[in-house]
């Protein structure tokens, strides 16, 4: 396990004598306790200590950076059984499973219809079993992160061009670097934590994020250009720790999986209205929201085209069936 330096959530919990003691399940995230995120958290653990009762003991933690932790620090903190359950933007797996940046790749989906088939379909079959083999998780579902759009403090967005020489937060992924590389912005690859530092002392020009992220860490505050661009569709995938759920008893896993499933139903009609509130909140902070033209959308995907073409060799052709290209 990696030494941070900060707080320590707690240790690892034992399964044994399951018959005899209850098991505790902490689930975690990064972000307030209102967020979509947290609330389906709840719902999960809600319907799971419904169901269990004194067999289980459920434990949240909403927003481990409130505790010193780096958002990119739920990975760890699951995979080592410090939290039972998290959730993260699949971008931040890419180092430790490649395939995963298929979905990073830019205008992919077209609408949230198209890429929730995909998600709940053959692509997150296949990514589900690309990270299980690669990382220490059991892959219970998919949250919504949604189509992320840019925002930024110097000027208004419409074309590729308007981006010329704008430094802007990306996640930690290759394939979302290049996209703004061509698109003409420098991309600079950096934790959530980092990048709100960024943004506020203004090092930071320019950064991507559905409008309820924008809005939730206060990016609103700071960046007045806002561009409906629907750049990339994210997810974050919801992993729990191998080890414990391979170790609960069959009912209470089967169980697991069945309160995930409804409370990506759930989280997604949320997300839905954070989506329209998140927009509100930033014209009442004075923002300006760009709807771009056709013409204008299509001069984005012209300028990212090379990088889909090229990755039908990195990925191959058979993952791009799964989206029906």
């Amino acid at each position: 396990m990696r030494d941070t330096g900060f707080t320590v959530l707690g240790t690892v919990p034992k399964q044994e004598n399951v018959l005899n003691k209850a098991i505790q399940i902490r689930l975690g995230g990064y972000g307030p306790e209102t967020t979509a995120f947290s609330r389906s958290l709840k719902f999960i653990g809600d319907r799971i200590e419904a169901q269990f009762n004194s067999q289980v003991e459920i434990k949240y933690v909403w927003n481990i950076m409130d505790l010193g932790y780096r958002g990119e620090d739920i990975l760890w903190l699951v995979e080592n059984g410090i939290l039972t359950v998290g959730y993260q933007s699949s971008s931040y797996m890419t180092d430790r499973v490649p395939e995963l940046g298929f979905v990073d790749l830019p205008f992919l989906f077209d609408s949230n219809e198209q890429a929730r088939f995909a998600i709940d379909g053959a692509l997150g079959e296949h990514l589900t079993t690309k990270i299980e083999e690669q990382m220490n998780y059991r892959i219970l579902g998919y949250f919504e992160n949604g189509f992320r759009h840019i925002s930024n403090r110097l000027r208004n967005v419409h074309v590729p061009g308007d981006l010329k020489g704008m430094k802007i937060r990306v996640l930690p992924s290759d394939v979302h670097a290049r996209t703004f590389e061509l698109l003409g912005a420098v991309p600079m690859q950096m934790d959530l934590t980092e990048a709100i530092s960024g943004v506020v002392n203004s090092s930071v020009d320019a950064q991507e994020n559905p409008f309820a992220n924008t809005v939730t860490y206060g990016v609103h505050k700071h960046h007045h250009y806002h561009t409906l661009s629907n750049h990339f569709y994210v997810s974050r995938p919801i992993f729990a720790h191998r080890n414990s759920v391979d170790a609960w008893p069959e009912d209470l896993r089967i169980a697991m999986y069945e309160a995930t499933s409804a409370s990506v139903i759930f989280q997604r009609k949320l997300s839905a209205q954070e989506a329209l509130d998140s927009a509100k909140a930033i014209e009442g902070e004075g923002g300006e929201i760009t709807q771009l033209s056709a013409g204008e959308q299509a001069a984005f995907r012209q300028a990212v085209k090379p990088q889909l073409e090229d990755a039908h060799a990195t990925f191959g052709h058979e993952v791009f069936a799964l989206v029906g290209l």
